[in-house]
């Protein structure tokens, strides 16, 4: 395992280290407090995945949580509960202008979930342990899903009086997730284990215990990263545009998009080694 490079040193919360050629392994590293996001970690876990995102020497990234009992317990509610225009509103401030203020604060939270939408490379989320709230807002967020079959997910945010407003609602209805489930597990802030989130889509694979799922993301992110960067993502770009437009939308998007990636030195590396029968090598993007 390579040690972290210099600009991802910078972060109290959040540990990155580079397993294999071209992957990145980005660990919640809060796990005295069950990885639970403070403030601070919303903000950090955005700078993390937008360096990842322009890293040349990244092509693919798994994400977990650090220690052995949770992937995310969501919010750090002793600090939003005293702290922010939520916790502690400026009650000097008319009723629109303090609803103002929690606004700002919902939209910069939200940015940080999708911050790993909008990262260029294909992302794998591993859940293990605990798993709730803003664990799996950041987990739809995610390009491919992995859960230990001791996970206990949940969407707390019911439970404290609140609908999720940070990423889960807007995106679970288009992970290809039963309605009637996901509906009857946020309504009623339901704890759910792994085996059934496999049953219903939302991870494509469960394991029984932290490591073999480890090592399984490792072992696919390994097989990624000797794709053309081009080609993997330009599919994960393709995809997301595709999946909230039209099917001509996304035809006619792709063919634009392809007009030029086809052109790639990738591409004819690609097919020459198909006819060679010979395992291709890129160069970095």
């Amino acid at each position: 395992m390579v040690s972290p490079s210099a600009p991802y040193e910078q972060f109290t919360f959040f540990r990155t280290t580079f397993p294999a050629l071209f992957v990145a392994h980005v660990e919640t590293n809060r796990p005295g407090k069950l990885n639970a996001f403070n403030h601070e970690m919303f903000h950090e876990i955005r700078q993390v995945f937008n360096l990842l995102s322009y890293d040349p020497n990244v092509r693919v990234i798994v994400y977990s949580g650090a220690g052995p009992r949770g992937f995310c317990a969501g919010l750090d509610v002793e600090e939003s509960s005293s702290t922010g225009p939520v916790g502690a509103p400026n009650t000097d401030r008319d009723f629109p202008r303090q609803s103002w203020d929690v606004r700002r604060h919902a939209l910069s939270y939200q940015e940080s979930v999708t911050s790993l939408e909008r990262c260029e490379k294909p992302i794998i989320c591993l859940m293990h342990g605990v798993a709730f709230g803003a664990g799996i807002n950041f987990a739809t967020a995610a390009d491919v899903r992995y859960a230990t079959r001791d996970m206990k997910l949940c969407l707390q945010e019911i439970n404290v009086g609140l609908a999720p407003d940070v990423g889960a609602l807007s995106r679970m209805p288009k992970l290809g997730v039963s309605y009637s489930w996901t509906k009857e597990v946020i309504y009623a802030g339901k704890v759910v284990g792994g085996d059934e989130a496999l049953r219903v889509g939302l991870v494509s694979r469960v394991f029984d215990t932290k490591q073999e799922m480890v090592e399984a993301a490792l072992s696919w992110a390994k097989e990624v990263a000797t794709k053309s960067p081009v080609a993997v993502q330009s599919a994960k770009a393709l995809w997301d545009f595709s999946r909230d437009r039209p099917v001509a939308d996304g035809l006619l998007y792709t063919a634009a998009w392809n007009g030029t990636m086809v052109l790639s030195d990738d591409t004819k590396k690609g097919i020459t080694s198909a006819l060679k029968k010979r395992k291709p090598t890129f160069e970095k993007l």
